[in-house]
């Protein structure tokens, strides 16, 4: 039957050198193959391709008949697609000569791109992938360019056979071009009429031209962002409505993002609640009006993970799969660019609305901290707003810094949690570095307020603030301490005895980060085979023990140091021990679980024994 079909066609053609179909230069189905699971992302991406070719063949007539009609009709139902357009046309000597540009072309995705630049937005790779969804694509198109030349229709088989016949005059008066698909099995619900309007709008929304499938309208222009308004409050909701139609959510606000030299204009939406620094966001973009992707990863710079895009652009490049931007320089001056844009807005509230800075820094804090490391004007502007959780409360490092003539600070959470209330009983304010950026940030503060002194925070500061005990008084102590050290020595802990405020701390433990690290290096030797055990001892290092300070001016402490019962003078140690360990936070290992066990049980016992026996 297809034998009989394609002899029929040759011979309408004048002349017809062969009574033969034409073979695509390639193996179709292959190609097909290709595009399906390895170019593209979904079938859908066939409707943007037919979408693209027909603007693409509109904007190459109007370049030479600027009144041209600009006109996109797409007619779908029982399993079947018609687009129309009102474009430039083809011959059927350009039909021949494109058809070999793809055979000659598709041996890489490169050169299907590459070549796709010439076409006059028809047949290429484009139409091919309409071979994802349909088992036959018939073509009608008239140039504009050659009034005299009849119709021209080429149909195809995703089996890589194609006939090209010419047609009378009446088949197609004006010019343009008309595309018609046959679903292949399994995919009429691509060609649907709910769907094909559903991703025309989708794709088509911003584009330049009159687009509607059946009666409805696809186009929507001018852009959201482009539209005027009645007031700045009206646009804001109109915006936010736009916003959460594209990304389900409402903007905390809205950054214009216009950025004439590089042909972009769009808006970024600000998140309305905080999103790990680590998500790739995913903004929508649009090229020269067509949606190119959803999930563009490149196009801001990696702080401005608060914000979701949604822009149009004439600059950028587009990968082979048009589903994506390519990474080039212009890519990166964008990117570049938008960011000045954010940070414009970022450095504009902190002049002129503070309450909205407030209200965005309250969730995005840490994306404007990983800005500010980088860039000292930002930080310097941020100084007043940016929040810290501080010995003081949670206060900006410029209300901290004028507090305390030296900024304390610790590297982890963890030491903060350990030192923070008896720094703070001292004197000693103390900025909880543990967070992500915040130490970085603190430690950049002179550089940009002149004068500060920074400190870190470690174990011996935080003793040598604390007070001595009167020599006489200590050496009266000396067999308690004695009993109290020879108890947590096999833990790695010294036993200090200090005076201090708060009188309701019994107890403090500190160590450091060298401390910890020497501890786990020791835990993981003692659990590892020979080979590896001997690596890690050749790692031992001189790190200082770690310190349970007792307070002697606590009355339960006091009450501990009078007991004459060495015994029952390690079972309170090793209560204390835990209890400060509690009190720091800090993560139990085995061996100081089975200690508060121990001391729990041994204080139970003490105090239960009949007095005689004590």
């Amino acid at each position: 039957m297809d034998s009989q079909i394609s002899q029929a066609s040759q011979a309408a053609q004048t002349p017809q050198p062969s009574q033969s179909p034409h073979t695509f230069q390639v193996d179709l189905r292959g190609l097909v193959d290709l595009l399906s699971h390895h170019l593209y992302s979904s079938p859908k991406v066939y409707l943007r391709e037919l979408l693209q070719n027909a603007v693409d063949a509109i904007t190459a007539r109007r370049a030479e008949q600027p009144d041209a009609p600009a006109r996109v009709r797409l007619h779908a139902g029982g399993g079947e697609l018609r687009v129309e357009d009102t474009g430039v046309g083809l011959t059927e000597a350009d039909v021949h000569s494109l058809l070999a540009t793809i055979g000659r072309s598709s041996k890489r995705a490169e050169g299907l791109q590459e070549a796709r630049s010439d076409f006059l937005g028809q047949f290429g790779i484009g139409l091919l992938a309409c071979f994802v969804v349909a088992e036959r694509i018939r073509v009608v198109s008239r140039s504009a360019r050659t009034p005299d030349a009849r119709p021209v229709e080429w149909t195809a088989r995703d089996d890589g056979s194609y006939t090209v016949r010419t047609l009378p005059d009446g088949a197609r008066p004006e010019p343009g071009t008309t595309v018609h698909l046959t679903a292949r099995a399994g995919a009429a619900e691509w060609l649907a009429e709910e769907r094909v309007l559903r991703l025309a709008r989708d794709f088509g929304s911003l584009l330049p031209y009159d687009v509607r499938v059946g009666g409805e309208a696809v186009t929507d222009l001018p852009a959201p962002w482009d539209r005027p308004y009645p007031s700045p409050a009206a646009r804001r909701v109109a915006l936010a409505r736009h916003c959460h139609e594209l990304f389900g959510f409402t903007p905390l606000d809205t950054i214009d993002l216009n950025v004439p030299l590089a042909g972009i204009r769009g808006v970024a939406y600000v998140l309305p609640s905080a999103v790990s620094p680590a998500q790739r966001a995913g903004h929508r973009v649009h090229l020269k009006g067509m949606l190119l992707t959803e999930r563009a990863e490149q196009l801001l710079p990696d702080w401005a993970f608060f914000v979701r895009c949604v822009l149009d652009t004439d600059s950028l490049r587009p990968t082979a799969s048009r589903e994506a931007l390519y990474e080039d320089e212009t890519l990166a001056g964008v990117r570049e660019a938008l960011g000045e844009r954010i940070r414009a807005w970022l450095t504009g509230l902190a002049a002129g609305d503070p309450e909205r800075l407030a209200a965005f820094l309250s969730v995005h804090h840490l994306g404007v901290k990983s800005l500010a490391r980088h860039d000292a004007e930002m930080l310097r502007t941020m100084l007043p707003w940016l929040p810290f959780e501080t010995t003081d409360g949670r206060l900006s490092l410029e209300e901290f810094a004028q507090r305390h003539p030296v900024v304390h600070f610790t590297r982890t959470v963890e030491e903060y949690r350990q030192v923070a209330p008896i720094a703070s009983a001292q004197g000693i304010g103390v900025i909880n570095g543990g967070y992500t950026y915040d130490s970085e940030l603190v430690e950049a503060l002179p550089s940009v307020r002149p004068g500060t002194a920074v400190a870190e925070l470690d174990a011996d500061t935080v003793t040598a603030h604390l007070d001595a005990v009167d020599p006489a008084e200590e050496l009266a102590l000396s067999d308690f301490l004695a009993a109290a050290r020879a108890r947590l020595d096999p833990l790695g802990c010294d036993v200090v005895l200090r005076a201090f405020h708060p009188l309701s701390v019994p107890a403090l433990h500190l160590d450091d980060r060298e401390m910890r690290h020497e501890q786990a290096r020791a835990e993981a030797e003692e659990q590892a085979d020979e080979l590896w055990a001997g690596i890690l001892g050749s790692l031992r290092g001189s790190a200082p023990r770690a310190r349970l300070v007792l307070n002697h001016l606590n009355p339960l402490v006091r009450r501990i140091s009078s007991l004459g019962d060495p015994e029952l003078i390690g079972t309170a140690t090793e209560s204390l021990y835990g209890q400060a360990l509690l009190m720091a936070q800090r993560p139990l290992r085995p061996a100081d679980s089975a200690l508060l066990n121990r001391a729990f049980i041994g204080l139970l016992e003490w105090a239960t024994h009949p007095e005689e026996d004590r």
